[in-house]
């Protein structure tokens, strides 16, 4: 088994990555050294460093580290696409946030990217029928991170939150492929009602800081919602819309906007 765990790392390039990274950053910052060590370069592969990171920041006295690492561990054995997915919003927050220079930085010190890894974690839990045990790391979440991603909820891989402070994604929420969003994104409701009840985004999108996404209505492929805006009506494919309450606006001015982060409206 353990040469199995070396032969894997030894092919994965992201994995192979960030490591040398993280033997740069200790030359760099020694006093980094315990950090970098215990939260990177003591594990064999991504999903066990992700799976002690999320021990670490969402243990607290109700919960102790050894059985969350237990929890994320059995995650991430048991659905490979957990990993997987890890591994394509890495690399999305790496291309599309300006920010980013090294896949250490999401890992080690980004909570939008360590939020969603916790996420899907809690979404694991939630297919699994422990749903108090969900809804715990639902919690955590969001007093931790300040994300709040209800576990019922279906996100998809390559996902990039930047900042990532007050965004919430309510229970029938549905996120498509490569969706960027900025801080403080609602995906929520209308009122009261039960049932499917929140927004459906398709592959591509982007969605600008201080969005309202409200009501079970769709959102087309590769559209924009420009930042600070409701909306309270279906989106078309390849389209921007604005305002409060939002309206077309024009094209989404690119094939993929949620990959060129290009937030800006420009007269057609």
């Amino acid at each position: 088994m353990l040469e199995t765990k070396h032969r894997v790392t030894a092919v994965d390039p992201v994995w192979h990555r960030v490591g040398e990274e993280a033997v740069e950053a200790i030359r760099n910052e020694p006093l980094l050294g315990g950090l970098i060590h215990s939260g990177l370069l003591h594990h064999s592969t991504v999903e066990r460093a992700l799976a002690y990171r999320f021990s670490l920041k969402l243990a607290s006295g109700e919960m102790s580290e050894q059985i969350l690492r237990e929890i994320a561990d059995q995650a991430y054995d048991e659905d490979a696409e957990i990993g997987a997915a890890a591994r394509s919003d890495l690399m999305a927050v790496y291309e599309r946030d300006p920010a980013c220079h090294r896949f250490l930085q999401p890992l080690l010190f980004f909570k939008g990217y360590q939020a969603v890894q916790a996420y899907r974690i809690g979404h694991w839990l939630w297919k699994a029928g422990r749903i108090d045990l969900a809804y715990f790391v639902q919690m955590r979440v969001s007093e931790v991170f300040g994300v709040d991603i209800h576990p019922a909820a279906r996100v998809g891989k390559g996902i990039m939150i930047d900042h990532a402070h007050s965004i919430v994604i309510g229970e029938t929420a549905v996120v498509g492929d490569n969706v960027s969003m900025l801080h403080s994104v609602t995906l929520g409701g209308t009122g009261k009602e039960d049932g499917d009840r929140h927004p459906k985004i398709g592959d591509g999108v982007m969605i600008g800081a201080g969005a309202k996404v409200l009501g079970n209505i769709h959102v087309g492929h590769c559209s924009r919602i420009a930042a600070g805006s409701v909306v309270l009506e279906d989106v078309p494919h390849n389209t921007t819309v604005a305002g409060v309450p939002a309206r077309v606006v024009g094209k989404a001015g690119c094939a993929q906007p949620a990959l060129t982060m290009d937030q800006l409206l420009k007269a057609e």
